[in-house]
């Protein structure tokens, strides 16, 4: 639980506030931008929520934090509503995307999203196991499969597939972090697990790194590419490759040629395209990648 004695001086004054056991993972401001954001190695409340729906937001911020770093009084935490996440991203003919919350330590506050499917719905990337959240999402059909786009991001997978009993998807050379996965992907090419959904590898930021593309359109992107805000741009991270640099600019090459409208990575920003603004922004990236960025 956050602490007041803890109270990281960057908040602003009221009732919600960020204590130093904060690890910068981007979790609650990437949900909350209106009331949360980095203060240099911390994140901080940068507006204090106002009216119902701004505190029900802030709430779930607290909520979905790895490390409980977020604090609000008595009477609000009272408040946190116990159906928020899943929380609906977009729409989508092939399913719709909801972000789970609930982030883990384990994965530094990785994000995960759930796709509703008829065909049975799949979990991306692991939040940390929680009860709430298991109903939550045993009320929307349950689990069929979970696909884990690389060793950073495993988090509580196994606790999910044993509760769920569905089957778990890694790439080979990152297997060793989910010993227990049923199903491993193999080398270099695209694996379609039905139609609408196919898991790329993109070696790189891991040797096992892959990303998920649902309905041709919706590009779940592991820690391989994520959104700036900051900088306006697709990012793939040099400082933040584990593996091998050149490999990921081959990856990244790998998805010029797709129709992404919808980028929703692991860690960064999630981001919505225009048709036909993805080509323009990978160019941009693979020219920042190329010159030696």
């Amino acid at each position: 639980m956050a602490r007041p004695s803890l109270r990281l001086d960057g908040n602003v004054p009221g009732a919600f506030y960020v204590d130093s056991s904060c690890i910068d993972c981007g979790t609650c401001w990437q949900w909350d931008p209106d009331h949360f954001a980095q203060a240099g190695t911390t994140a901080r409340v940068r507006r204090q929520p106002s009216g119902d729906e701004a505190i029900r937001r802030a709430l779930l911020a607290l909520q979905a934090c790895p490390v409980a770093a977020i604090g609000a009084p008595a009477d609000l935490l009272g408040r946190t509503p116990a159906d928020g996440f899943p929380s609906l991203l977009t729409h989508h003919p092939a399913g719709d995307v909801h972000y789970c919350g609930w982030a883990s330590r384990k994965s530094f506050g990785a994000s995960s999203y759930l796709i509703l499917r008829p065909g049975g719905n799949v979990l991306i990337d692991s939040p940390r196991f929680s009860v709430p959240l298991a109903r939550r999402i045993e009320a929307m059909g349950g689990l069929a499969a979970i696909v884990l786009t690389h060793r950073d991001d495993v988090a509580d997978h196994g606790r999910w597939a044993e509760h769920f009993g569905c089957p778990r998807w890694i790439h080979q050379a990152d297997a060793d972090a989910a010993p227990d996965a049923e199903h491993h992907v193999e080398g270099e090419q695209d694996l379609g697990l039905d139609r609408d959904l196919r898991l790329i590898p993109t070696p790189g930021h891991t040797a096992g790194s892959m990303v998920v593309l649902l309905g041709g359109q919706i590009l779940f992107s592991g820690d391989h590419l994520w959104w700036s805000e900051t900088e306006q741009a697709v990012v793939a991270s040099r400082r933040y490759c584990w593996w091998d640099w050149p490999s990921q600019v081959a990856s990244v090459e790998k998805l010029q040629g797709l129709d992404v409208r919808w980028l929703l990575p692991g860690h960064g920003d999630r981001r919505a395209f225009a048709a036909g603004e993805w080509c323009e922004q990978i160019e941009r990236t693979l020219a920042f990648c190329r010159s030696g960025g």
